[in-house]
């Protein structure tokens, strides 16, 4: 297929261009290519359009009583783009080639596919964080091996071709876990904490009414237990809806069959809720004739600070096992691929002092959310505008999202506490929905060797640890330090993530200014240190020298 056929008009003149509240009109020319909705004005200086079709959720025609009409572009990352058209033929025309070219569902077909970077690339986004060199960091012990038994996706098809499992466990009982695993998403190492508790994430068990055992799944989770040693696994279900799960055949693991752990419930809202939940946020931000109390309510029905309160206390939770009783603890809530994955990453974020360093912090995207199998492209494919008239299903979410907001939340608490700014997280939300890069393609690593991205597309990381956009990622104020985090989850402690969510609301320039000038501050300061360094070495170089010549002198007088 050629996304010429779709296109039935690739360029209208005159489309006045309504983008933000505070900025001027423009006027321009619109463009329609295969991947792109381009806007371009002859003023110069003026902000043009340039937006990539995949960031686009929904598109809605509103004609004139006359001709022509408006076309709202609605976008995955909040914005709302308002394209006036003088003539309805064009405005048709337009409206139904975004459309058409928004729902071709080849991955192929992505921009990454053909986007070729002007700049060279001085490190392989792809091969920076191999699974065997990050795990080595994670084990520093005996305890655990590297096992390639689902190098060919076989064992569990969403899970990564290398693995981290106990040393002491065979192969054989791996397979057997896996098969009474839901997804066949058997226990594996997350993460390994200072004094030797592990944290471990799977998918639920396949119990079901009948109280069904695996003794090899038993065996594999005794097998992080030291002698005497009780572990912790939380469910990030209900108990209602673990019930009616393992009334499916499903379920959670029978304390009888596995005494040496204790199950805990903190329930963590399902995916396709939070995306509901996200959709009543950003309409309530793109409300402007809002009052303050209308405002206020809306803000706290759309539930979304709740989502990110259950999210914090369900990793602090699990972080607490891990640090103050010195406990193992397994994760999992029913597929394993959401709130799992939530709560096991941000947990290594209060926990891991590495995981708040700019290369540390892309480590866990790749290991807990893109080798863990977070089904990124099948997530994305619809955003908070979308209905179930236009495309949104069950299998939609915005896990992902929600985790980013939680580090947000986090890093607002300890601000000196991460090397990077909150800059990173609004772009690793708007690369996660859209990118001319591959890395949130697909949706496991099966995918993406069958797609052979590594080979035909480039790497976000390769973009982002580029000098030039690195040192606009970092947090000019970071002071590096090894303690653990603890965050806040008082109402009074969370916030509305202001960066992300009114960026194209409200004005936000005085707010980066301010910023900008600190960075600069800290800059200066530390060009001032760093001549003072080099000016005390040079000092102590000459003290050094007159000391030799003053020995050297007073050596020659006594020899005379």
């Amino acid at each position: 297929m050629d996304f010429v056929d779709l296109i039935l008009v690739s360029q209208v003149d005159r489309v006045i261009m309504h983008a933000c509240p505070y900025k001027q009109p423009v006027d321009g020319t619109m463009c329609i290519t295969g991947h792109h909705l381009i806007l371009s004005s002859r003023k110069k200086g003026i902000d043009e359009l340039l937006l990539m079709h995949q960031n686009i959720d929904v598109v809605e025609r509103k004609p004139n009583n006359l001709n022509g009409g408006s076309l709202i572009v609605k976008c995955k990352d909040f914005r709302l783009v308002k394209l006036d058209i003088g003539q309805t033929d064009d405005l048709n025309n337009a409206a139904t080639t975004i459309e058409s070219i928004i729902s071709v569902n080849n991955i192929l077909l992505m921009y990454p596919f053909y986007y070729r970077p002007t700049n060279s690339i001085i490190e392989d986004g792809w091969t920076a964080y191999r699974p065997e060199a990050e795990f080595t960091k994670l084990t520093l012990g005996e305890e655990w091996r590297i096992t390639h038994i689902n190098q060919h996706f076989d064992i569990c098809p969403t899970y990564p071709c290398v693995l981290v499992v106990p040393k002491n466990v065979d192969d054989e009982t791996i397979v057997m876990s896996a098969k009474f695993r839901e997804g066949g998403r058997f226990p594996v190492l997350s993460y390994r904490h200072n004094g030797g508790s592990v944290l471990m994430r799977s998918s639920q068990p396949l119990v079901g009414p009948s109280n069904k055992r695996c003794k090899e799944d038993e065996r594999l989770l005794n097998a992080v237990l030291g002698i005497g040693k009780r572990g912790y696994i939380i469910d990030t279900r209900s108990q209602n809806i673990a019930q009616v799960a393992k009334n499916r055949g499903f379920g959670y693991e029978v304390e009888v069959h596995y005494p040496q752990w204790r199950r805990i419930q903190k329930p963590v809202e399902r995916h396709q809720a939070l995306l509901d939940s996200l959709s009543k946020l950003v309409d309530a931000c793109n409300d402007k004739s809002s009052s303050m109390d209308r405002w206020s309510s809306r803000l706290e029905s759309s539930n979304w600070l709740t989502h990110i309160r259950d999210a914090l206390n369900c990793a602090c939770l699990t972080a607490q096992c891990l640090d103050q009783e010195g406990s193992s603890v397994l994760v999992h809530g029913s597929e394993g691929t959401d709130s799992t994955l939530l709560v096991t990453s941000i947990a290594q974020v209060i926990l891991n002092p590495d995981c708040r360093t700019m290369r540390g912090f892309q480590a866990l995207i790749e290991r807990e959310w893109l080798q863990a199998g977070h089904p990124f492209q099948l997530r994305h494919t619809r955003g908070c505008f979308s209905t179930n008239s236009t495309g949104r299903t069950k299998s939609h979410g915005a896990t992902f999202l929600l985790f980013l907001d939680c580090v947000w939340q986090i890093q607002n608490q300890f601000i000196c506490s991460f090397e990077f700014s909150p800059s990173l997280l609004i772009l690793l939300f708007e690369h996660s929905v859209s990118s001319e890069y591959g890395t949130f393609l697909g949706n496991c690593e099966a995918d993406r060797e069958m797609l052979e991205l590594p080979r035909k597309t480039v790497s976000l990381w390769s973009y982002v640890n580029r000098f030039d956009v690195l040192e606009k990622l970092l947090n000019p104020i970071y002071v590096p330090s090894n303690k653990i985090v603890w965050p806040s989850v008082a109402p009074m402690s969370l916030t509305l993530w202001r960066d992300l969510f009114l960026r194209w609301a409200v004005d936000l320039t005085k707010e980066k200014s301010i910023w900008n000038k600190i960075d600069t501050i800290v800059k200066d300061n530390k060009e001032l240190k760093t001549k003072a360094i080099q000016l005390r070495k040079q000092l102590a170089e000459l003290e050094k020298e007159a000391a030799q010549m003053y020995a050297s002198k007073k050596s020659s007088s006594k020899m005379v």
